[in-house]
């Protein structure tokens, strides 16, 4: 039997420096391969760019595995931290959220940047074994180096041979954080010259040592992209570009937007071959979409939704969706917020919330304009969505909404949706027949079905299938999918699956927490191909609602909901910001989902455009990790592995009681 330990003061850990990245790297970047890590150098030196300092960034992989990033920027600044007492360049790359991109906006040397919500090249540095900087600037040759996160050589400085200004990074990831040691080289040559076309005018250059050299500038930016990329293939109507960015005066009708903000875009479509589709936020790859993408995707949809309207161009019966006209569209969308935030330190899915708003301000009416002004090139357009919309229905005919289990009949507490398209169709598993109440009066009842789940269900991780059907709950939940329990290495078939979403939507609390680790075990544990296939989804609904009061002519009265709290306070700052008097504001903190109305859980966590969905998608190798850590935080047998790991982690976890 393990010696029982004493948990006092001693047992308190308070990981200092880098030590909380080294010890869970997981926390802070991929541990697949070191991509992330040389993308926050790059994305240092293309706000530079960004913000006018530089033409040029230069990237080089070396054979022995390192790799370096050079700008022709300002250069990090060398003197001495007035707090820290160190030079600034070891404070950035030495010190968690330390850099130049925190200060308010309007306030700080960057306005738009990439590197506001991650925590940087710190991260880089901690997951390296070892990384060395070159600053020019001021007329100086500045050098330092790290070696495991930790300062290996002091700043050392000397006139400049040369008279220029920028930053030289160069870092040797460390295999033992990584799977693989190996940089995805197509990946990051599409992340190079995607900087290129998003900021036209921009060099840059990427260098393989022993394979050449290659070097991108667009000096017409995505409409010469699309050119790259098409291949030669013909769109149905002529490329549609377009931007549009806020100053003081415009945004000031709009309280969460802000000067600078905005969007540029190209969009085109074409009738085979594959697309593509690439959004970026402050010139970052969002490969996850986001709320921008939302609102991009819906002031299009919007706005050819419209223009058929008005020419009656849909045959009767034909109700067009969104994915009709996405189906054959390819898209480049590079939008600029000052607020960022993102769902998780790799940023690729942008979370800000009034980005939907933004984007779709920025494109609707410009893509309203452009169709009156070119009907032919519009109607091309219109007939393709068409085509896609007749492909669809003829489809959603053939597929016959199946049952699982054979003989099963769907549970009768499930509302069910009525369109037969399995791919649009969403399944909500709700907590609590008060909040199943509202979800069922907010859902759209054509895709959208509604299962209330009552109490918590069953611990199915040492349970097996004979068992877990035998259980109500998980039997309703088994059914009204379509597909039965099964385990990793069964063969299953998903042609019964009757929602292409199956969203966990429980409260933002601890209770909700409790059943939503129960669902997600039965899931990973119970039907890991629905997890494989990216089929199984987490809602994030907000716990705060803050009312604002009209301010003066031009502002009405509005709402703003927060996920948690981190993203209460940026709220609050920013309303301090605009002069929304203090205290005049209502702060009120959701007890469940229950307690929303029809119109609230639609806005915050229903709405396809507005809600934040997390996706439950592993790749076999992963879903086999996954399992293994549901065994060791569920399974009853594993009481002490499981005290063990508490004590390790327990400063990662931020409890709501």
């Amino acid at each position: 039997m393990a010696k029982q330990q004493v948990y006092d003061a001693s047992a308190i850990q308070a990981l200092k420096g880098l030590e909380p990245v080294r010890r869970m790297p997981g926390m802070y970047t991929h541990t697949v391969h070191p991509l992330h890590i040389v993308q926050e150098a790059i994305d240092n030196a293309v706000d530079e760019a960004l913000a006018g300092y530089g033409k040029r960034i230069t990237m080089r992989v070396f054979k022995d595995g390192s790799v370096e990033v050079e700008d022709e920027g300002r250069g990090i600044p060398v003197d001495m931290h007035p707090v820290e007492r160190k030079p600034a360049v070891e404070v950035a790359f030495g010190m968690l959220h330390a850099g130049g991109k925190f200060a308010k906006s309007g306030e700080g040397v960057y306005h738009i940047s990439g590197g506001l919500h991650g925590v940087g090249v710190a991260v880089s540095n901690a997951l390296s074994k070892r990384l060395e900087v070159t600053v020019y600037r001021d007329g100086g040759r500045h050098t330092i180096a790290f070696e495991g996160g930790e300062l290996k050589q002091k700043l050392k400085s000397e006139k400049a041979k040369e008279r220029r200004t920028g930053t030289v990074v160069r870092l040797w990831p460390d295999p033992k954080y990584f799977d693989s040691a190996s940089i995805p080289m197509a990946e990051l040559e599409h992340l190079v010259r995607s900087k290129a076309y998003l900021l036209p005018g921009l060099s840059t250059v990427l260098e393989v040592e022993g394979k050449g050299k290659k070097t991108w500038k667009y000096e017409r930016g995505m409409a010469q992209y699309f050119e790259f990329m098409l291949a030669g293939r013909e769109l149905v109507a002529p490329l549609f570009t377009g931007e549009r960015y806020f100053d003081e005066k415009s945004a000031a009708g709009f309280g969460d937007i802000e000067a600078g903000e905005g969007a540029a875009w190209a969009i085109g479509w074409v009738t085979d071959g594959d697309i593509f589709a690439d959004s970026h936020v402050n010139l970052i790859p969002t490969r996850s979409g986001g709320t921008h993408e939302a609102g991009f995707r819906a002031g299009v949809f919007d706005a050819i939704h419209a223009f058929m309207d008005t020419r009656a161009l849909a045959p009767k019966g034909v109700k067009l969706i969104a994915d009709d006209v996405w189906a054959r569209a390819c898209f480049t969308l590079s939008a600029r917020i000052v607020r960022t935030q993102f769902h998780g330190q790799t940023k690729e899915k942008l979370t800000t919330r009034h980005a939907a708003k933004l984007l779709e301000l920025c494109v609707k009416d410009a893509f309203e304009l452009w169709l009156s002004e070119h009907p032919d090139e519009g109607k091309k357009i219109a007939e393709l969505a068409i085509e896609q919309a007749l492909a669809r229905l003829a489809k959603g005919k053939k597929v016959e909404r199946k049952k699982s289990s054979g003989i099963a009949t769907l549970p009768g507490k499930l509302v069910d949706c009525a369109s037969g398209d399995v791919t649009r169709n969403e399944l909500f598993l709700v907590e609590g027949d008060s909040a199943g109440g509202s979800a069922k009066e907010a859902r759209d009842k054509e895709s959208q079905a509604i299962l209330p789940l009552r109490g918590k269900v069953l611990n199915t991780m040492s349970k097996d299938s004979r068992t877990v059907l035998a259980n109500k709950e998980l039997q309703a939940i088994a059914t009204a999918i379509g597909v039965d329990p099964h385990g990793p290495e069964d063969a299953v078939d998903l042609s019964g699956l009757r929602y292409g979403k199956v969203i966990l939507m429980t409260d933002a609390d601890v209770d909700g927490g409790h059943i939503q680790a129960l669902l997600l075990t039965f899931f990973f544990m119970h039907a890991p191909k629905l997890v494989e296939a990216g089929h199984v989804y987490v809602a994030q609904p907000p716990l705060f609602k803050v009312e604002i009061p009209a301010q003066g002519k031009g502002k009405p009265a509005r709402r703003a909901y927060c996920l948690d709290e981190d993203e209460l306070e940026e709220t609050l700052a920013a309303l301090k910001k605009e002069k929304v008097k203090e205290g005049s504001w209502e702060i009120s903190r959701f007890k469940g989902l229950g307690e929303m109305s029809p119109e609230q859980l639609w806005e915050t966590t229903m709405n396809p455009d507005t809600r934040r969905l997390v996706r439950m998608q592993l790749d076999a190798r992963q879903l086999k990790k996954a399992r293994q850590t549901f065994e060791l935080l569920m399974d009853s047998g594993e009481a002490e592995g499981r005290r063990n790991w508490m004590r390790e982690h327990w400063k990662t976890v931020e409890a709501d009681v």
